[in-house]
């Protein structure tokens, strides 16, 4: 696992935690002003997008654009949560599947049935947690995912978050204004450290501890275009309608310096889109390698990707060579 350090404190501003193992930044949460992931309104239909099956909606903090729904009448009031971050001049995209979730818990309002993570995978500890919730909550409607932190827990620990977020659900579904506005903020950062770095940690959250324990330093190096690997370097820049991926093997000239440098910028490039906040589509231009080794670097890719928390797909190869993701816009570009 590793020297796991939380961090909880300031910067540019903003709230903001940082996660780092054996002294490199793994993940990074930071507060952002725009409307967030897990914000919920009570929004008004709009008008419907011709040809596109989707509804812009009002809210207090602007346009949405619903990208599903059907017989949704003007004027009428929904509930809807933000499902990612805006892009520049668009609207805020929003879902009316509501995601409530928690350390341990997400619960999944309209959707009954308890299910356990996948990541959770010795049959004994999956019928412990389905008996524990069985045993102790047996008259709650909404639907419950347990998440992979439940493995280790305590089971008081497991049952009282559950009943905090049964209990929020309740209160949302039961809330009988029928009035436009925020029904829900967001988590922030400090809070989102807590719900998503669940793993043993020793936690630093003292005013300062960003600039007294190095953190500022490894967020300085993010400012940079240029990323450094061991066998090579690439380039990420941002464009208004993508972000691109520059693939180099600097000095070395031996035939398999492509392949690695490819390898490489594979391992390192979900943790560098996680910090930045990148999402959106994402094109890669690696360095030239045969049509056989393309499948050696999407096997590193899908490997690499599948440990990242950001929904990301890997579309795949163009005709021209270059590789095709997209990529959830979940987290805030900050630099």
């Amino acid at each position: 696992m590793g020297n796991r350090s939380i961090f909880l404190d300031h910067f540019q501003d903003q709230e903001a935690s940082a996660l780092v193992v054996d002294g490199v930044l793994q993940d990074f949460f930071i507060e952002s002003n725009s409307p967030s992931p897990g914000q919920i309104y009570r929004a008004t239909v709009d008008r419907p997008i011709k040809g596109q099956g989707g509804y812009f909606l009002k809210t207090p903090d602007g346009p949405a654009f619903l990208r599903q729904g059907k017989g949704l009448s003007q004027g009428s009031r929904i509930l809807v949560q933000v499902s990612g971050f805006a892009e520049i001049g668009k609207a805020i995209p929003v879902s009316r599947k509501i995601l409530l979730k928690s350390r341990y818990v997400i619960i999944t309002p309209g959707n009954p049935g308890l299910n356990i993570s996948r990541q959770i995978k010795n049959e004994e500890r999956r019928d412990e947690l389905v008996a524990l919730i069985r045993l102790n909550l047996r008259d709650f409607k909404e639907g419950m995912i347990l998440r992979s932190s439940c493995i280790n827990a305590v089971d008081k620990e497991i049952l009282d978050d559950a009943e905090e977020m049964l209990n929020l659900a309740e209160k949302i579904s039961s809330d009988e204004s029928n009035e436009e506005g925020l029904i829900l903020e967001p988590d922030k950062p400090h809070a989102l450290a807590w719900r998503e770095w669940s793993e043993d940690a020793d936690v630093f959250s003292e005013g300062g501890s960003f600039e007294t324990h190095g953190i500022l330093d490894l967020l300085e190096k993010l400012k940079s275009e240029r990323v450094e690997t061991n066998d090579g370097h690439y380039f990420i820049e941002i464009t208004r309608a993508c972000a691109t991926v520059d693939i180099n093997t600097g000095s070395d000239t031996s035939p398999a310096a492509a392949l690695k440098a490819n390898l490489a910028m594979a391992k390192d490039l979900p943790r560098q889109l996680r910090l930045r906040g990148i999402g959106g589509q994402i094109i890669l231009d690696p360095a030239p390698i045969s049509k056989k080794d393309r499948k050696i670097v999407d096997t590193a890719l899908k490997t690499a990707f599948r440990k990242d928390p950001v929904e990301t797909n890997i579309v795949g190869w163009t005709a021209m060579g270059l590789i095709e993701l997209q990529r959830a816009r979940v987290r805030p570009s900050w630099k």
